[in-house]
């Protein structure tokens, strides 16, 4: 059986799941944990270690803006994770392609994961697979999605409503944060693009309210957010008339929101404010994050996708749930597991060859229902239901 090495840049939350799940899933033989700080990468390998029971993963400090740095970093490395933010993977991207590696990511940015896959033929060249925003939104949302796809024998619409829930919401904020604040507005911000009726569409965010029902949760509200679908809504043009994506919240929150961006606290262009300039988004992350933090994060995932086409030769709807929670076992929270997870099956196929050389959106670079499957070999269960 081949063994593989791998390497995770950035040893955060994501992170460290990512690695844990490389370990106990994805034949590994070595992981680096690299991270600017070194001790977080230390305590982070030593973590997996300890879960695993073996010594296979290592802690590194490493600069990612330090290209020299990189490509020592990565000799002989099979596939590399970037679990840093957006902006340096660009970057990363092609020191990847130099180094012989394969690269996933975390992405959080459209525009840049459009650059990337831009390096298609650099990476065919080099023999490795580029993989951007991967997750779970974007991510195993749209893996969900394209399932639903294969589910059904023809299909016009998807709709994807996902969220990351606290367990015990606290009011009035009934949030915590289990990602990155800034990231956080950035979904809250802007637009999205989804298609509708068979047109590539702008939607502005926070501006299509409905209601879900879920029997373990009860009533959770979605709305509009950005970024969630990558490249999927431009991969699926001339396949699907409608496909969506909202976010799932308890409700209420999202009034505060929409009211925050009404008010123009999103913005990230300076304000003269009594001699002084600021930026609004500066001021409210400052102001919100202590209130939406926690040390202990005790979450609940949530994702429902529904695909209506024909099934047999009749009008068919598939509604594919998934909800996870915080694991008790490995203190891995459900945001964390879903998310780095993803990831990390994405990098096992990638390192046994299953995925094509290039630049590889992630919504076809695996088939859907090979993908759901290593889902449901980590203990993450779902239902599908034909009505």
């Amino acid at each position: 059986m081949s063994q593989f090495t791998y390497a995770v840049l950035g040893a955060g939350r994501q992170g460290t799941a990512a690695a844990y799940d490389l370990a106990k899933f994805s034949d590994a033989k070595k992981i680096i944990l690299a991270d600017i700080n070194q001790e977080i990468a230390e305590k982070s390998a030593k973590r997996i270690n300890q879960l695993i029971g073996r010594d296979v993963a290592v802690g590194v400090e490493l600069d990612v803006s330090d290209k020299a740095a990189i490509l020592d970093a990565l000799k002989g490395v099979d596939v590399t994770l970037s679990a840093v933010p957006y902006y340096f993977n660009l970057d990363i991207t092609k020191t990847c392609i130099e180094a012989g590696s394969s690269l996933c990511d975390m992405g959080g940015h459209t525009g840049v994961v459009r650059k990337q896959l831009a390096l298609d033929a650099e990476a065919k060249a080099a023999g490795v697979s580029i993989v951007p925003d991967c997750g779970m939104g974007p991510g195993l949302n749209v893996t969900m999605a394209a399932y639903a796809q294969e589910l059904l024998d023809e299909t016009h619409s998807v709709h994807i409503f996902d969220g990351g829930l606290p367990q015990k919401p606290t009011p009035p904020w009934n949030y915590q944060a289990t990602f990155h604040i800034n990231g956080l507005t950035n979904e809250m911000d802007g637009q999205a693009t989804f298609l509708r009726d068979g047109i590539l569409t702008p939607v502005d965010t926070l501006t299509e309210p409905e209601f879900i029902e879920f029997d373990t949760l009860g009533s959770l509200e979605a709305d509009v957010t950005s970024g969630g679908l990558s490249t999927s809504p431009w991969t699926f043009e001339g396949k699907l008339q409608n496909f969506t994506n909202k976010t799932l919240r308890y409700p209420g929150h999202f009034e505060w929101l929409r009211a925050f961006k009404e008010l123009g606290l999103f913005s990230e262009e300076a304000l003269q404010v009594n001699g002084y300039q600021i930026i609004p988004r500066e001021v409210y992350h400052t102001l919100l994050e202590p209130k939406i933090s926690a040390s202990e994060v005790r979450d609940v995932c949530v994702l429902r996708v529904k695909g209506y086409g024909m099934k047999d030769g009749k009008d068919t709807t598939v509604v594919i749930d998934l909800i996870d929670y915080y694991d008790e076992a490995t203190g891995f929270t459900a945001m964390e597991r879903l998310t780095g997870w993803h990831c990390a099956i994405m990098m096992g196929f990638q390192a046994r060859g299953k995925v094509p050389a290039g630049g590889v959106s992630m919504e076809v670079a695996v088939p859907a229902g090979e993908f759901m499957e290593a889902v449901r070999e980590r203990g993450i269960e779902f239902s599908v239901e034909y009505k």
